[in-house]
């Protein structure tokens, strides 16, 4: 959730330029304490959301996806491998090295697909936090706008400071009333368990990891 840091301030400065005037007048209505200087922990933002909460689960959902279908890649291909392993002696030794090295093949080609995947959901979760602040920030400028802030600083890097200033309460109240649990969309969705690949669906390759010795490579890990 570091990502939040380096998007904070400068997003809320840009808000703020850009807002209505009279925030103060604004906040004694509304009844936001004022205070030029404001702070906020971003991951208790982030994990007290509905939207936050919905990142959260969509995630950990789609990598068990990933994890589960990889399991299941991996049963298959011990089969295919036994299968193989059985053939061995009624094959002749250049049928049975074609068959083994085709094998590998498709073990090794598995096994890049499986991790592109995984890869590509990681990095979809390292990215979350700004597609996150990206959708929240006209609600945390407007409460800015409202408590008289010029900025809103990361409340984790703050030594010493006073509660009245610490904003990520209210921000969390207002982005729930406002936001919700937020519409699915490319932004927030991490990317679906279709990602990983099913050995009859492999785009055909000249490369790959061919053993010498006939056996097969190590199945896709978790």
């Amino acid at each position: 959730m570091t990502l939040l840091r380096r998007v904070l301030v400068a997003g809320f400065m840009a808000g703020a330029l850009t807002g209505a005037p009279g925030p103060a007048v604004l906040a004694q209505e509304l009844g936001v304490i004022q205070s030029e200087i404001l702070v906020m922990d971003p991951e208790r933002l982030f994990s007290e959301t509905e939207l936050g909460q919905r990142m959260t689960s969509e995630y950990q959902a789609a990598r068990e996806a990933l994890s589960k279908r990889n399991r299941q890649l991996e049963a298959e291909l011990e089969a295919e491998e036994q299968a193989l392993t059985e053939q061995r002696e009624t094959l002749s030794s250049e049928a049975f090295r074609q068959l083994a090295d085709e094998f590998d093949t498709k073990v090794q080609r598995i096994r890049r697909e499986s991790d592109t995947a995984v890869r590509n959901l990681e990095r979809r979760w390292e990215l979350a936090p700004v597609s996150f602040m990206r959708r929240v920030e006209p609600v945390l400028v407007q409460v800015m706008q409202e408590a008289g802030g010029v900025v809103v600083l990361d409340a984790r890097s703050v030594l010493l400071r006073s509660e009245v200033v610490d904003i990520t309460s209210l921000a969390a109240s207002r982005i729930n009333e406002e936001i919700g649990d937020g519409q699915p969309g490319q932004d927030t969705q991490p990317p679906a368990p279709e990602d990983a690949v099913t050995p009859d669906a492999m785009p055909e390759e000249a490369d790959g990891d061919q053993g010498n010795d006939g056996t097969a490579q190590e199945a896709p890990a978790e």
